[in-house]
């Protein structure tokens, strides 16, 4: 028989017979040894060059996982669960060293909201090696393995020894160089996120422990005491058009002092910049939530915020109308039973294509739909702004002023400069919206107008080997917490609200955040709640 044909018979023969507890110390290892590159790096980095240190942390690592593993994996279901966890396993390392993620139960809830059109974007032909060495054939080599069969009180009795025998040699491995791993769990415990999968598996506990196994209940209600102070007769109603930017940073906004002048058309327009704004979370998931709740991040409790109405709830109670518009994946919850349009579906020619429209589309017919119903209104624009990793798709090919840009998602096949290049097109695209936006508020005669921009959380461009954002708000970099806002006002918005825009220019020169938003708008609505927060109010001091 030929050598070939020969070996894939001895091949197809081969299926050894092992037990489930020595099948988890080998998945262990695997994972301990193979899955952690990231995890690595980062902790070395704290004790170079120690060997102790280093065995002590496999250890660790790998009781850690064994333990996990011997509470989930069993006869009936070890192959199916372990083969999941290898799939799952290779996308999170291969996110993970690409973009240098940060695997929490916040980043793990981006993954989970995220949208087809933003996974067909991170699917990249640098998937197929991960996936290979991660999933594919570890699940090849499971699927050949014979698991031994035990009677249910020895398997139970057979458990329980493995488990104490796990955790006696992870107490004595870790113990033999205590010193410096409690050093680095004391002092760098943002390591925990990258312990893969452990990482995800706990995020993922904590995400179902946080969301109601029936549904979504209704909102808790907020501000039902809201009233809108009357105005003299004869007055225009207000439209306030409240901009939420995606991905923008502050560091490359043009009206901040960027070398490059990202925003050419805002600074012609007489936009108030408020260059040193910080954002509530690092995701979308975190901030949009955060920043139309009174709660903020001065008070963050995710469950309490996501369990109650939002800014946009008492804006109704007033009686203001409001609108959400939509060029992404939704309003995370800040919406919920009020009236939103989707428009990233949209199939207009010259702003739509392959499943995808640039952010003009938001201004679409937004006079008509400002003007369906009476009264004061407040609309909402959701950008896809500088989502990436794709920020070439986020901009019109005239946009194209920055060179050579990245023209590919895999953000390992460009240089720094092609991606900043890209990005800072995007944001010049960001400027033209604003300014647009602007524009179309000029011509709408019959309301006095205004617009609010601001942006969800920055991102980070490489800057000390991140990419992306969704770091764990505590270690978050400046790049991806820091993010542009701008207001506009119409004259005849700030006369009739009797703003102050010197006082107001001056309030921009100090620390803003997120918090500001809530009352900021309730306050320039002229909207009396008990959960209007006065000393948050961007415009008190400075309006009639």
């Amino acid at each position: 028989m030929p050598a070939p044909a020969a070996l894939f018979a001895r091949l197809r023969q081969w299926r050894p017979r092992i037990t489930t507890e020595a099948l988890i110390l080998l998945a262990s290892t695997f994972f301990a040894l193979a899955c952690n590159g990231l995890f690595w790096r980062n902790a070395m980095a704290t004790n170079p060059g120690s060997v102790l240190f280093a065995l002590s942390l496999f250890v660790l690592l790998a009781g850690v996982h064994a333990l996990l593993l011997g509470l989930l994996l069993w006869h009936w279901n070890a192959k199916v669960v372990l083969a999941v966890l290898f799939i799952a396993t290779a996308f999170a390392t291969h996110y993970m060293d690409s973009f240098n993620v940060y695997l929490d139960a916040d980043m793990l809830r981006n993954v989970l909201a995220t949208d087809h059109k933003e996974s067909r974007e991170l699917m990249t032909p640098a998937l197929l090696l991960p996936l290979l060495g991660h999933a594919l054939l570890p699940c090849m080599l499971l699927w050949r393995l014979r698991l031994r069969r035990h009677a249910w009180g020895r398997a139970l009795a057979r458990r329980a020894l493995f488990l104490l025998g796990v955790a006696v040699v992870t107490a004595a491995g870790t113990l033999a160089s205590f010193q410096d791993v409690s050093a680095l769990m004391r002092n760098h415990r943002e390591v925990r996120y990258l312990a893969t999968p452990i990482n995800y598996l706990v995020a993922l506990k904590q995400n179902l422990s946080a969301s109601n196994p029936i549904g979504n209940p209704p909102k808790l209600p907020l501000g039902t005491d809201a009233t809108a102070t009357p105005r003299a007769a004869g007055g225009k109603p207000r439209l306030l058009v409240l901009v939420v930017g995606e991905t923008v940073r502050a560091r490359n906004w043009g009206l901040n002092g960027y070398a490059r002048q990202t925003t050419p058309e805002l600074a012609q327009a007489g936009v108030i910049n408020f260059p040193d704004m910080h954002a509530c979370g690092t995701s979308t998931e975190v901030s949009l939530p955060c920043m139309f709740s009174p709660f903020g991040r001065h008070d963050y409790d995710a469950k309490k915020i996501r369990a109650h109405q939002s800014l946009l709830h008492v804006l109704e109670h007033a009686g203001i109308a409001t609108l959400w518009r939509d060029n992404q994946s939704g309003c995370k919850g800040v919406c919920d039973g009020l009236e939103i349009q989707r428009l990233d579906d949209a199939t207009t020619p010259g702003l739509c294509a392959d499943g995808r429209c640039m952010d003009e589309i938001l201004l679409d017919d937004l006079p008509a739909q400002a003007r369906a119903k009476p009264g004061d209104r407040v609309i909402v624009l959701h950008q896809l702004g500088n989502h990436g990793p794709s920020y070439f798709q986020r901009y019109p090919v005239q946009f194209r002023q920055y060179m050579p840009t990245c023209d590919t998602p895999d953000l390992g096949k460009c240089s720094r400069a092609q991606i900043v290049n890209s990005y800072d097109n995007a944001v010049r695209y960001t400027d033209h919206f604003l300014a647009r936006t602007i524009a179309t508020l000029r011509g709408m005669d019959d309301y006095d107008t205004a617009m609010v921009y601001l942006s969800d959380h920055g991102e980070s461009l490489g800057e000390k080997g991140l990419y992306l954002h969704g770091m764990p708000y505590a270690i978050a970099p400046e790049e991806q917490a820091r993010v542009p806002m701008v207001m506009w006002f119409s004259p005849q918005f700030a006369a009739a609200r009797g703003l102050d825009l010197a006082c107001l220019r001056q309030r921009a020169t100090q620390r803003t955040d997120h918090d500001n938003l809530f009352p900021s708008v309730l306050g320039l609505m002229q909207v009396r709640t008990s959960v209007h927060a006065r000393e948050r109010d961007l415009f008190a001091g400075c309006a009639g």
